[in-house]
């Protein structure tokens, strides 16, 4: 075993226990039918329902609004803020989108079967309640400071729920909010990503014995990967906006195109799929305690998913360009069904049309409580259109490893600002600190210490989804008054500063 391997292990089983210990109580279940419910699984999906009954199932009657903001039909170029609508909903997206709607799908269905994923759809639309909830109070609290540099998110609204408790409560909250969202930004966010897309990149390149199958392999990687990153973050959440807008739908027109090659490829199955996912997620083996842990699944790798509750999303959401905060609420219940909805259900059907053996072996492997690669099972599935095929998912994992890796140090450096002020070297010492994790990650997979990223990061949503239910009124006091506006045809009455700006803004509605 080399150094370096040595190094890696005595890491791995030195923090093992804490990182077990965290995820005892994170995650902590009750026994359910049979099978174990984690609370916060509860807490998520319980706030996501209260969401939805709320504002009257706004992910149904809002998504056309949603659809309208995105494309900039209600905006002008003088809001204020960063970014675009739909470079504000890129960027989120690209958080989220990753190697949880490939491998945690496949991983998903071999636990739970196919009826496991219509259980993520259906937290991925509930989800989509608490995104518009979390994302229009980003924006409503947010400041902009001379520089015109947004600082919005859970950073700016916590505060202002919790300040009922008293000022020293409102910043122990929100500080373990930020210390949360900072260990996961540099671990989650920067060691696995980079983990991940090196693993990916070296198997597409011929594995061990290939060009990157040395230990200089991943020294070059984490490099190049550390200096495109650091390049962007940078810029800031502009360049992070002008990439994503364009990197998000390169990954997804590669991504979902493959998934419908396979798909259409064997049209006449698709009627059968559709069958299995149904007939599994209401008449699963073991009666009613079986269909309670195909639930359970569905809903946790949901959770991973879209991150909906988490309030990491808000962060880039607030750097919006408007000036009505609610707008950017229907935006960001886009989020969870492109995430969680087409995304998923695109590598569900793949994997049931075309999974053939290795699907089947998955199961089985689950079955025996062994581990499952989920992304060799759409690998495989892949693999029927040509044998090539599959390099094209590993540039795909890669591009959303990368994508999640970009957002999420901006979603730290948001974290490190809180914690420690906003000042020229204490950025540069942050994203040093995130460039050497990423090399890391590229070296050595440290899996303990990704465990314990992972379960901080849901310490999140008990914070977050409390502080949600306290401002939730003022969320539906600004939503009904912008739908109110939009049915009188006044959108930006409230918005505009005079009447010249009101006509100008009229005029280039009219024009587009």
């Amino acid at each position: 075993m080399s150094n370096a391997n040595q190094i890696e292990e005595a890491i791995n089983t030195g923090f093992e226990p804490i990182a077990t210990g965290l995820e005892k109580i994170v995650f902590f279940a009750v026994p359910v039918a049979g099978g174990d419910l984690p609370l916060v699984l509860v807490w998520l999906i319980v706030g996501a329902t209260i969401f939805t009954i709320i504002t009257g199932f706004i992910q149904f009657r809002g998504f056309g609004v949603a659809l309208e903001v995105v494309r900039g039909k209600f905006s002008s170029k003088d809001d204020p803020g960063e970014v675009t609508h739909f470079q504000a909903l890129a960027s989120a997206v690209s958080g989220t989108v990753g190697l949880g709607n490939i491998a945690g799908v496949g991983v998903a269905m071999s636990v739970g079967g196919p009826g496991a994923a219509f259980w993520m759809m259906v937290a991925g639309i509930l989800g989509m309640a608490t995104k518009f909830v979390e994302c229009t109070l980003g924006v409503k609290y947010r400041e902009i400071d001379e520089d015109g540099v947004v600082h919005g998110g859970p950073f700016k609204y916590l505060p202002i729920a919790f300040k009922r408790f008293g000022g020293p409560v409102a910043k122990a909250l929100t500080g373990i909010f930020a210390i949360a969202i900072l260990l996961f930004g540099v671990v989650g966010g920067g060691m696995f990503q980079s983990n991940q897309a090196f693993v990916q990149m070296r198997e597409a390149t011929g594995g061990a014995e290939g060009p990157l199958g040395g230990p200089l392999g991943g020294l070059f990687t984490g490099i190049l990967i550390a200096g495109l990153v650091g390049l962007v973050v940078i810029g800031g959440i502009k360049v992070i906006g002008s990439v994503t807008d364009k990197l998000v739908p390169a990954m997804a027109v590669l991504y979902i195109g493959s998934c419908l090659i396979v798909i259409f490829g064997n049209f006449g199955h698709v009627p059968a799929a559709f069958a299995e996912i149904f007939a599994g997620a209401f008449t699963p083996e073991g009666g009613l305690g079986g269909m309670i842990g195909v639930m359970i699944v569905g809903f946790q790798r949901a959770a991973f998913s879209n991150e909906a509750g988490i309030g990491s999303s808000p962060i880039a959401h607030s750097a919006v360009k408007t000036r009505r905060p609610v707008s950017e609420g229907f935006v960001a219940l886009l989020e969870p069904f492109i995430d969680t909805v087409v995304v998923c259900l695109m590598t569900a059907l793949t994997v049931i049309i075309a999974g053939g053996e290795t699907f089947t072996k998955a199961r089985e492997d689950a079955a025996a409580g062994e581990s499952v690669a989920g992304v060799e099972l759409v690998s495989s599935a892949f693999s029927t259109i040509t044998g090539w095929w599959p390099i094209l998912l590993a540039i795909a994992v890669v591009l959303f490893a990368i994508s999640t890796l970009i957002t999420w140090a901006y979603y730290g450096e948001k974290a490190w600002h809180y914690l420690f002020g906003r000042r020229n070297w204490s950025d540069t010492l942050f994203r040093l600190i995130l460039m050497a994790f990423i090399l890391i990650g590229c070296l050595a997979s440290f899996g303990s210490i990704v465990a314990f990223a992972d379960a901080v990061l849901f310490i999140c949503c008990f914070i977050n989804i409390f502080g949600l239910y306290l401002l939730v009124p003022e969320v539906l006091r600004e939503m009904k008054q912008y739908l109110a506006d939009r049915r009188a045809g006044t959108l930006y009455e409230l918005g505009a500063e005079s009447e010249a700006e009101l006509q100008e803004i009229r005029e280039e509605q009219g024009n587009a």
